[in-house]
């Protein structure tokens, strides 16, 4: 029964840990398919985290709060698109000013609202709640699996299908395609570059800025101070790992995820917790290298086969 419950749990964790990296990893493939590098991801979680909290507490419902969490993720994100795409700055230095932003705004934003820089502890907020599902619920270890996790764990895997259909079903997905792959033939076709990268940051920042409030909204009740931690860049290296590709993305989560849950259960058999913490942060850069590796003997064996027919 102990080996059981363990099992249950952990895989119950190990969705539920997922969520805010798959949310944010399937934005960050929306626009790297336009070409754009959105490295201020964990700005927009951690700036959409404590917005949600300050919307659904002073405006009173859980309606407010998405609205103001969204919204700030709207208003960063726009704020990234017009400093890179129109005053045409670099991607990775506006992404870096983002993430160094959003480190003191949170703080000194949430001690004006409350008095305190580590959480919002002393704020009557609500949260998004858990889905018992028909007939699922009943069925013995699928059910306890499957059912009862928050409503955005389930539009986290909703969204990997809405956007693979998004993406390779609709004219705006292959023109998000078509701008990233090669943007002067885009161009060329009347298609306006600029436009279309800029939709793409506002999607990425809308779905980032949903992983951002399931933490603050869903995995715990409140915000803390970089309650984050570097989340962003773990959905950006599942996003290069699953090779811009939603399903990919998926996978890639799955991976990451499973570190990091790993990490939970290690901390109840007493290992130190520097090893538990560095965990989810060395399996990513391990997967990173293993990934680059890779991609690099393709490029070697693409070459080598280019080569002779050249030289032909």
């Amino acid at each position: 029964m102990i080996e059981y419950s363990f099992m249950v749990d952990f895989l119950f964790m190990w969705i539920r840990v997922a969520t805010p990296i798959l949310l944010t990893s399937l934005g960050a493939v929306i626009c790297e398919r336009t070409g754009v590098v959105n490295l201020g991801l964990d700005g927009i979680m951690l700036i959409s985290a404590l917005f949600g909290v300050l919307g659904s507490a002073w405006g009173g419902s859980l309606f407010w709060g998405l609205v103001a969490g969204i919204g700030a993720a709207l208003i960063v994100s726009g704020v990234f698109a017009y400093f890179h795409l129109m005053l045409k700055a670099n991607a990775v230095l506006c992404g870096t000013a983002v993430n160094t932003i959003a480190g003191g705004l949170t703080v000194f934003v949430l001690q004006l609202a409350t008095g305190e820089k580590g959480s919002s502890s002393s704020l009557k907020s609500f949260s998004f709640p858990a889905v018992r599902i028909p007939i699922i619920k009943d069925i013995p270890v699928l059910g306890d699996i499957l059912s009862g996790h928050n409503v955005i764990t389930y539009f986290a895997f909703l969204m990997v299908l809405v956007i693979s259909v998004f993406l390779y079903r609709t004219p705006m997905g292959l023109r998000m395609r078509a701008v990233g792959e090669n943007p002067s033939a885009a161009s060329s076709v009347g298609q306006n570059v600029v436009k279309i990268r800029f939709l793409a940051i506002l999607l990425c920042g809308v779905m980032a800025g949903m992983g951002g409030m399931y933490l603050s909204m869903g995995y715990l009740s409140m915000f803390t101070r970089d309650m984050v931690a570097g989340r962003g860049f773990i959905a950006l290296a599942a996003c290069a790992m699953g090779h811009a590709n939603p399903m990919g993305a998926l996978i890639s989560s799955m991976v990451f995820s499973f570190f990091d849950g790993l990490s939970n259960i290690l901390q109840l058999l007493q290992i130190p917790s520097e090893f538990v913490q560095m965990l989810p942060y060395g399996a990513t850069i391990f997967g990173l290298t293993i990934y680059s590796v890779q991609k690099q003997r393709q490029k070697i064996k693409k070459y080598k086969e280019i080569t002779p027919n050249a030289i032909k």
